[in-house]
């Protein structure tokens, strides 16, 4: 993939501490920045990907307590399965 410079501009403490930081991992502030960036994006990217498939979710019937039957739906379920109560 091509890469593309971009300009951050920090406080003197913070480049000083990267650079540090850097050093200690054998890398640059530059890859440092850049790893940190990639994971946040492919973060976002997950996030974005399970918070589509759950408003998918939400639109199925039976889902969050959507209701698709009615009382009388239930009565005639239970009259089928029982028969009707004593005393009718």
């Amino acid at each position: 993939m091509a890469k593309t410079n971009l300009t951050v501009q920090l406080d003197a403490e913070t480049v000083l501490r990267a650079k540090v930081l850097a050093a200690r991992r054998g890398t640059s502030v530059s890859a440092l920045v850049a790893r940190t960036l990639d994971r946040m994006v492919e973060e976002d990217e997950r996030y974005e990907a399970a918070r589509a498939r759950a408003l998918e979710l939400l639109d199925r019937p039976y889902a969050m307590g959507q209701r698709t039957w009615t009382r009388d739906d239930l009565y005639a379920e239970r009259l089928d399965r029982y028969g009707a109560p004593s005393g009718e």
